[in-house]
């Protein structure tokens, strides 16, 4: 017999977060790696543990969860992201409030602008001199 789990997936920037919830002890395993060895800062990784805090129910779900593409924020962003949306599958009734409340389960659309043509990057352009 197949364990119970839950999926979900997060996005932040460039990042994408496949996770999966399974009832357990609240160990949480990123890209085959324990979350203080994936995630260097502890700001970091508090903020990927926010969702449990948020909806109380910390201790209770083990997240096995793959992450790639952007830098360490990014994915953890994805992350928090990618957990609120799998308790949301979990326990619709009991966490989806308070996981909207705190703005977890809307995708942060801000995006790294793209470079145009005639400058150096997105906005910055080479020095003007009227001379």
């Amino acid at each position: 017999m197949a364990k119970l789990q839950y999926q979900g997936t997060g996005r932040r920037k460039s990042s994408v977060a496949r996770v999966r919830l399974i009832p357990g002890k609240g160990n949480i395993i990123v890209n085959k790696r324990p979350l203080d060895e994936f995630f260097g800062m502890e700001i970091v990784r508090r903020e990927v543990k926010r969702p449990f805090e948020v909806a109380g129910c910390e201790g209770k779900f083990d997240v096995i969860a793959t992450v790639h593409g952007g830098g360490f924020t990014g994915q953890a962003g994805a992350l928090r992201h990618g957990i609120a949306r799998a308790l949301c599958v979990a326990d619709k009734e009991a966490y989806r409030a308070a996981l909207k409340a705190a703005g977890f389960l809307t995708r942060d659309p801000r995006m790294k602008e793209r470079k145009k043509y005639g400058l150096k990057k997105a906005r910055k352009a080479s020095q003007f001199s009227k001379r």
